[in-house]
């Protein structure tokens, strides 16, 4: 096993120092094409995040029979088995969130995160660090489509999780609803206030650090 970060460091990186959606900018497909909703978000979220945890168990296990020119090759293919199970499994029990979701599940197969995180970690550490590994960046690629989903749906339909939460049908503040945010420009506006809202404020907490630290 080769030197790298530590089980609860991967662990760590993966959900907020290095999150896939606001550091790493990976999964972009994903992210702004189904958090109109956070059912579909969230589904999203936990098919992606099987992948993730098979696929970087799966290439850990073999990382020492891996030739360097067909590596890539054997990450996709174990990928594509793991997603055929995602999608299989979704079109079986979670019928009408299959159809919504349409071509995106298979669409996994080529998703930068998880290729990136064989790459990086389960080919180069162990069946353990590449578990907490891939655990980590799964919650954090969740908190990025749960984070964009929360903004759009409030917005745009006044519910979260289908539940009606603000300006109803029917009442005065029905006016307040920001149609805009449940179709793709929606999407590009929230992932870009996010983007810098989060710049903004790691950015005031380092100068904060650092003034401290003087």
């Amino acid at each position: 096993m080769s030197d790298g970060p530590a089980p609860l460091e991967r662990f760590w990186n993966g959900i907020l120092p290095e999150n896939p959606v606001y550091r790493q900018i990976l999964g972009m497909c994903p992210t702004l094409a189904v958090t109109a909703t956070m059912k579909s978000a969230m589904t999203m979220a936990a098919a992606t995040g099987f992948v993730l945890i098979c696929a970087n168990i799966i290439t850990a296990m073999i990382r020492n029979q891996l030739k360097a020119h067909l590596r890539i090759l054997v990450f996709v293919l174990t990928i594509a088995t793991f997603v055929t199970i995602a999608d299989r499994v979704l079109a079986a029990y979670m019928y009408d969130m299959s159809k919504q979701l349409g071509p995106y599940i298979p669409l996994i197969i080529v998703n930068c995160l998880i290729i990136c995180r064989c790459e990086v970690c389960a080919s180069k550490q162990g069946v353990w660090t590449a578990i907490c590994d891939a655990v980590g960046n799964s919650l954090g690629f969740a908190l990025g489509l749960a984070s964009m989903a929360t903004v759009r749906e409030i917005l745009a339909t006044g519910s979260w999780f289908d539940i009606h939460m603000f300006w109803l049908a029917g009442t005065p503040g029905e006016k307040f609803r920001w149609a805009l945010m449940a179709l793709p420009p929606g999407a590009f506006l929230t992932l870009g206030f996010l983007l810098g809202a989060g710049n903004w404020i790691g950015d005031a907490m380092a100068g904060k650090k650092k003034a401290q630290a003087a």
